[in-house]
């Protein structure tokens, strides 16, 4: 294997590489290794197929490559004589190009990150690269005989584990960075290097010999079939591609129906409703039909009962044949229609006054028969006001007058917004004795490490009349009033209390965010209760983080600088709220000695579809970062706006329904657990 035999006859071959064939070899290696990776950085984001999907397919990807490249430089070496290959050992060639790149991305996938698992990874590549060669040079069948340099071999085997570990070791730490087409492209190099460097070099450690006298035949060594190999690799390379796209596909349209689709109604749910209530443009019309004590028949005949009268209201609103209207399910027992026609009041009026006289009707599910309570409230918005369509149509809902008799109430702004306001202002100090007031959390993440670095305190009402209110409606009511001061201290001691409790129970919260309303940033009263609560729980400053909005500022700023300036003397930190939906947000910037900027939702919103937005988003981000500013961004939803946040140097943290809805502190503390149990499965 390793010794010219002794023989006065012996013959030493020597063969010429076709220099096409080489840079072809070459292009294959780089471009299956570029496949490979593109796979494998799926695993990484939320797909409906398992990880291991996305593995195998990446596995193969790279162990056809390795394959491929293989015959093909072998194609390239012009030897004077007749050679063919035995079908059995070409194919199980393959095997082990493809056993070794599934353990290798495992180890390079895996979250613990440092040299061992890339030297473990780059060993067992190496290997497998080395091992589908060798035994790819066992396939040739020729009338000559061949040993190996043994320093040279062992060179190969060593090239191959080198290169292949400095390519998954810049895999695996830039992992992060895939999404950057160069960042992907230079690894994809460094592995199609690997696979060619070993063959090229193990082809150098190969002396052909002969005893025998012998026919030159320059074209011999092209006796294996090449259209068939090219077909075989665009075949497999094709088929690999389409599963992996048609999959993409699937996993983007099942993530849009999950998150903007009501499972039992199939009806778009309120995220997808608030999201077209936003782009709305121009005059239209809004009705929210409400399903009044479905609790109470839930409870009486069980949730199967519930999912029935929700199935068939939803059935008899699918029915309404009036265009251009969009019908939703935006809570447990809350449709809404929307009919965006300037002429469509009326029209939308009068098509609900239909639908509620036929669930007016008695229903009869599982031989019970019920009348099911409700009503509708119907609003109509101009270009002036048509941001207030939902909260108009809620200030109907939330009326003390409401009577669920099937009725379709228009609103009326000298019923509806003067009582309601009246009787909010009026009922917050009961709401907080009576504890009617909660908050929940949102976790900020930085997707760098997937570790949360820290929460937003959010406030929530749950009214004993109206239900739960939107905090869009009644903040601004109660700022209007001058009551949000007395709420902010109540949040504020509620924070530090949680932060405590937090810290006894070692939950991996980093820092609480609370947002502070305009006014109250600049008040004496605010600096003191800060101290007081945080000396009665015992609990430090850098727990804590005030969020204060641009637009709240801007009329007292000089007052409002010193008064952060203060904060950050005490060890709080300080973010910049809706950074950039004011006027003077650079200047901010350099007189605000403020911690944190967080982009509002609206910057993300037409990531990555628009190349504006885009630009604008980068353009921001690296500006707060070259400020050494702690960069937060709201709004985060799609796999697609993650990847392309992914592929920005300077990573921002991140904060949105992608990764977790605002969540009461007991399901906080549920949702760390299941990520920690996913991470380290």
């Amino acid at each position: 294997m390793f010794t010219l035999p002794e023989s006065e006859g012996l013959q030493v071959l020597y063969g010429d590489y076709s220099v096409v064939m080489v840079l072809l070899s070459i292009v294959i290696a780089c471009c299956a290794s570029y496949t490979a990776l593109s796979m494998n950085q799926r695993m990484q984001q939320n797909s409906f197929f398992h990880k291991s999907f996305w593995l195998v397919l990446a596995s193969v990807a790279m162990g056809l490559g390795i394959w491929s490249m293989h015959f093909i430089g072998m194609s390239a070496f012009m030897l004077p004589v007749s050679m063919s290959y035995d079908l059995f050992l070409t194919i199980v060639s393959v095997f082990p190009a493809v056993f070794a790149s599934y353990l290798a991305f495992y180890f390079a996938n895996r979250k613990k990150k440092g040299h061992l698992p890339s030297i473990m990874a780059g060993l067992i590549m190496g290997v497998g690269i080395s091992g589908m060669h060798y035994i790819g040079m066992a396939a040739m069948e020729m009338d000559v005989e061949y040993v190996y340099k043994p320093w040279i071999l062992l060179a190969s085997v060593v090239i191959a584990v080198v290169v292949s570990y400095v390519a998954l070791f810049i895999f695996s730490t830039l992992q992060k960075y895939m999404g950057n087409q160069w960042i992907k492209v230079l690894t994809s190099v460094l592995m199609g290097l690997a696979i060619t460097s070993m063959h090229y070099t193990g082809m150098a450690a190969v002396v052909f010999y002969t005893d025998n006298p012998i026919e030159h035949d320059l074209h011999g060594m092209h006796r294996m079939d090449m259209p068939l190999l090219v077909i075989v690799v665009t075949i497999g390379i094709f088929v690999l591609l389409a599963v992996s796209s048609l999959a993409g596909l699937l996993d983007r349209y099942v993530d849009y129906r999950l998150h903007h689709f009501d499972a039992l109604t199939l009806l778009p749910n309120q995220r997808q409703f608030e999201q077209d209530l936003k782009n709305t443009r121009g005059t239209g019309s809004l009705a929210i039909i409400h399903l009044h004590d479905l609790e109470k028949w839930i409870g009486a005949y069980g949730y199967s009962f519930g999912d029935q009268v929700i199935k068939h209201a939803g059935d008899v609103l699918a029915g309404l044949k009036m265009n251009p209207s969009k019908i939703y399910r935006i809570e447990g027992n809350r449709f809404a229609v929307f009919h965006a026609d300037e002429r469509g009041s009326n029209v939308l009026k009068a098509c609900m006054e239909r639908v509620l006289a036929e669930l007016k009707q008695p229903l009869l599910i599982d031989d019970y028969s019920v009348v099911i309570e409700m009503v509708c409230a119907v609003s109509h918005s101009d270009n002036s006001d048509r941001n207030r369509l939902l909260s108009n149509t809620m200030a109907v809902l939330q009326h003390s007058s409401i009577r669920y008799q099937h009725e379709v109430i228009e609103y009326d702004p000298s019923i509806h917004t003067y009582s309601f306001k009246k009787q909010i202002v009026q009922d917050i100090h009961l709401a907080i004795e009576s504890n009617e007031l909660f908050l929940v959390y949102q976790p900020k993440v930085w997707p760098e490490t997937r570790n949360v670095t820290g929460v937003e305190a959010l406030l929530r009402w749950d009214h004993p009349i109206h239900g739960l209110i939107s905090p869009g409606v009644f903040i601004p009511m109660l700022e209007e009033s001058g009551k949000i001061f007395e709420v902010t201290d109540w949040v504020i001691a509620n924070v530090c209390r949680q932060v405590s409790r937090w810290l006894e129970e070692d939950v991996a919260f980093e820092q609480v965010s609370i947002n502070i309303p305009g006014p109250y940033v600049t008040s004496s009263r605010l600096l003191s209760v800060l101290k007081e609560q945080l000396e009665k729980h015992e609990i430090d400053s850098r727990y804590i983080e005030l969020e204060i909005t641009e637009t709240s500022v801007i009329h007292d700023i000089e007052n409002a600088i010193t008064a952060v300036g203060r904060f950050r003397e005490m060890g709080l930190s300080v973010a910049l709220d809706d950074f950039g939906t004011g006027l003077s947000s650079l200047s901010y910037l350099r007189k605000i000695p403020i911690s944190t900027i967080k982009i509002d939702k609206t910057f993300v919103d037409g990531v990555p579809l628009s190349d504006k937005d885009s630009a604008l988003l980068r353009a921001i981000i690296t500006l707060c970062s070259s400020l050494k500013l702690k960069v937060v961004i709201e709004g985060v939803e799609s796999q697609e706006q993650i990847d392309f946040i992914a592929s920005i140097i300077e990573t921002p943290h991140i904060q949105g329904y992608y990764f977790s809805p605002p969540l009461r502190e007991g399901d906080f503390a549920h949702w760390l657990k299941e990520r920690e149990l996913v991470e380290n499965v």
